[in-house]
This record gives structure tokens, sequence and C-alpha cells, in this order.
């Protein structure tokens, strides 16, 4: 699989000045947590979860988490999960399909193992599980559980952790939380992909429920929670993780609306700015400031309630030219010593110690998602994203 792999060969070409890089389940970890990006989430008591499953991969998705926990009711749980083990051996049976990096949210550390076992053979198909709830305390058992099934199995197994507990949120108890948080899942580093933001379950433990028209860091209570979970657990001196941005709610908008307009070609301005205003219209433009603002604050990827916001959140994760050509530059060999130089698009200044370690996240966010073309923006991006 690929980022914008579902689009035909000569628009990548005409897309991207270097397209992502292919790669499959059993690609190394790095890689993988960086490419997760719009991971969606999907009930799973859903009846035709394998159909949809193929859908989603043809339309651009490559990670999907099917959820026994928060998205069902308790009474479906069971049902739940036999539907799981119905749809995995379907998926399994089907030749030549290649599905996204599937991802099972439990609710309970002894449901890992049972549903490995019970899933036989397709468990091929699953790349590990989401943890709910995560603290020190609580998290344990359910890392161990995954390495006991690890073991079961056969297959290198992934766990997501959550972070959405009060004891997250609460000042009072947040340091030492994320202390302990640290201890559990470095003891179990080469096995933690990413850690999630359960920002729903932070404005709940006050009540808050944030407008479409507003980011999760313009709810302060919030934005302190982000800021000190990617101090902690984000730091890019080799001990910190992936974390993942936030879910976006609202989905009042259908892809299907834009076609029409974004199939028009040349992009001009114009386009661009009638594009932007339907954007705003239908609630999408909280969507993609908040892309913006998790790039900005050190997170990568975003959890995704809706196929509505994975092509937006693909989009702005691509790779400009300029930033790229950045990133080159920081990190050629001769640099090594440090220094200041001026930027290729002379409008900046790279100074090589300082601005390392986000060239190498850059260059990482390039291999998968690609470097877009010098006249290549977001509209052009999310044109030719759209099924169909």
């Amino acid at each position: 699989m690929r980022h914008f792999g579902h689009i035909a060969p000569e628009v990548r070409q005409r897309l991207f000045h270097q397209e992502p890089c292919a790669f499959t389940a059993d690609s190394p970890a790095r890689l993988l947590s960086a490419a997760l990006g719009a991971t969606l989430y999907s009930p799973a008591t859903r009846p035709r979860l394998a159909d949809d499953i193929v859908k989603q991969a043809g339309n651009g998705v490559v990670s999907m988490v099917l959820c026994l926990e928060d998205s069902i009711d308790d009474a479906d749980v069971g049902p739940g999960e036999e539907n799981l083990v119905r749809q995995f051996a379907e998926l399994a049976a089907r030749p030549g399909v290649e599905p996204p990096l599937l991802f099972i949210r439990v609710r309970a550390p002894e449901q890992i193992p049972d549903l490995v076992r019970r899933l036989g053979p397709a468990v091929r198909l699953l790349s590990g599980f989401v943890l709910p709830k995560f603290t020190e305390e609580r998290g344990m058992p359910f890392l161990e559980a995954l390495a006991t099934a690890e073991r079961a199995c056969g297959r290198r197994l992934f766990a997501m952790p959550v972070l959405e507990s009060p004891e997250l949120l609460y000042r009072e108890s947040r340091v030492e939380t994320l202390e302990g948080i640290f201890r559990a899942v470095d003891k179990y580093r080469d096995r933690v992909l990413a850690l999630r933001l359960g920002v729903t379950d932070f404005c709940s433990s006050y009540g808050l429920r944030r407008a479409p028209d507003m980011t999760a860091y313009d709810v302060q209570i919030v934005a302190s929670v982000i800021a000190d979970v990617v101090n902690m657990l984000g730091r890019a001196d080799g001990t910190g993780f992936t974390v993942t941005g936030p879910v976006w709610e609202y989905f009042r908008v259908s892809e299907r609306m834009f076609k029409p307009q974004l199939r028009q070609s040349p992009f001009l301005e114009v386009q661009a700015a009638e594009l932007r205003a339907k954007l705003i219209e239908h609630a999408m433009d909280g969507l993609l400031r908040e892309i913006s603002l998790d790039q900005a604050n050190g997170l990568l990827g975003k959890t995704c309630i809706h196929p509505s916001h994975v092509l937006p959140v693909h989009a702005l994760s691509v790779v400009s030219h300029e930033e790229f050509s950045d990133a080159q530059d920081i990190l050629r060999p001769e640099r090594g010593g440090g220094g200041v130089l001026r930027s290729a698009y002379t409008n900046k200044m790279n100074e090589v110690k300082p601005h390392r370690a986000w060239a190498e996240r850059t260059l990482l966010r390039a291999e998968v998602f690609g470097v877009a073309n010098e006249d290549v923006g977001f509209v052009e991006l999310l044109a030719a994203g759209i099924p169909g």
C-alpha cells in the first residue's frame, strides 16, 4: 500500500516531486508509525465490515480501527467480537485483497489473546490493538496480554494506547500519570506504534464540546494536556513516540459536493478561494486548521470517524517542495558541523543544528506522504484524491 496509491500513476507523477513510498504491514515500525495518516474508526458491529474495509482501502485509507469499546453498546460486545471473527475470515478469503493496517480497539486485556485465538489464520490481517484509557496501572495488563498473544500467534502485533483518562487531565495528577505512562510504554517500546489522544473524553470531564469553528487548541484545558503529552512523550531525542492528532467530530460535508468544482483545470486562484468558502460553509475549515495546528505542535496523523476527513488529513500531510528543499539542505553531510545558511527559496534562515530534528522528521514524512511539485498545493492534492 501507499498514500495516494488509489490515484492513477500518471496523476501521481504530475503531482509529486517525490512519490510516497510503498509499505506493508511488515515494514519497520518507524515507517509505519509515520504512515498511519488518517486512522479511520469503525464500529466492529457493522454487518458488511469486510466490504467497508475493502471500499475504504480503495479510497486511500491506510489504517483502520475496528472498535469494540465506546462506539458500541455494552450489550453488543459479544456480537461485535463474533462479527469481527466472521468478517476477518471473509476478508482473508478474498484473493488479491490488501487491506489497510487493521487494529482492534478492545475494552479488557483478556480480549486480546482471546480474539487472536479466535481469528485463527486470519490473524495475518491484524496489525495490533488499540488500548483504551491508558495509564500505567490500567495499561500494563493490556501490554502483557499483547505480548502473550504475539507469542501464541507468531505474528508481530502493535499497541496503540489511547491517552484519555481523567488522571491525565487533572492538573494535580498529570505529571505523575505521564511519568507512569512513559514507564509502561518504554518497557514495551518495540511494540508501541503510536500514542493516540482521546480529546472527547477530556472534554467530557468538564462538560465541554468544541464547536465546528473551533479546534482542540482553542479549548485551553485540552491544549494544555496536548502540550504536556508532547513535552513528556513526544520528544525528538530518541525517547519519544509518535503522538497522533485528536478526533474531529463534525462531518456535514459530502466529498462529491466538491467534485465538479475540483475537477476543473487549471486550478486558478479564484477556484481555490471558492473551494475554501465551501469548506467553511460545511464545517470543514475547523478541521483544516486543526490539522495544521496538530503538525505545528508535533503531532502526526489523526483519529478520524468519517471518511470525508481522510483526504484532507493526507493532503495536508504531503511535504511541500519548499519544506523538502530546506530539510535536504540542513541534512547535507557537509553541514554536519553546524552553521547557518539561507534557504534555497531565499525567504528564511536554516540553522543546521537547531533545525536538524525538524529536518529528519520532515524527510520521514516525505518518505511516506511524498513531496509535492513546486506548483502543486492542497487544492490539487485534494482534487486528485477524491474517488471516482
